[in-house]
């Protein structure tokens, strides 16, 4: 495997996943094009994974995750991660990008894709990129809780509901 590609990005911007291409004949050597699907032709499988915003948290209906991060921590532990996935996946490509910031339901939070020669390295990398990430990188989330108007209102908010700085890990 010649010099495997691989990106990790802690953003407030809304995620995108890198273009997607896997027609052989567009294969080159820019960023871009390195950071799209087709990253050489010795890749085979591709996977990509989007981690989305539920609706609920702890059975409770939320508007969405406020996530916090040591930035240059998290940046470390990301590269970690990602550097030891390429070795022990045998990986052509790993991309890594989590969102920090309020992110509303619905609404993507971390994006990884990963490219190897066949889709069980491929598929199994994936999973354990993700697993390694929310077990080893300084990422908070706190919900924000939906508050029924009326209680809120009338100032009946029950104090235990309010959100607290919750750990990934």
């Amino acid at each position: 495997m010649a010099n495997p590609v691989c990106e990790v990005l802690l953003t407030e911007a809304r995620l995108k996943a890198p273009r997607g291409d896997v027609d052989p004949s567009t294969h080159s050597t820019s960023l871009r094009a390195r950071l799209s699907l087709r990253t050489s032709l010795a890749a085979g499988a591709a996977v990509d994974f989007w981690g989305i915003v539920r609706g609920t948290e702890d059975g409770r209906g939320i508007d969405g995750i406020e996530y916090e991060a040591h930035q240059a921590m998290a940046e470390h532990q990301l590269t970690l991660i990602a550097q030891r996935a390429i070795e022990k996946f045998a990986l052509e490509l790993i991309v890594i990008h989590h969102r920090i910031g309020f992110i509303a339901a619905g609404e993507a939070s971390l994006f990884v894709r990963v490219a190897s020669r066949h889709r069980a390295e491929a598929f199994r990398a994936s999973q354990w990129a993700v697993d390694e990430l929310k077990r080893k990188v300084p990422i908070w989330k706190r919900p924000k809780y939906k508050i029924d108007n009326q209680a809120a209102s009338e100032g009946k908010l029950n104090r235990q509901a309010e959100p607290h700085l919750i750990s990934r890990g």
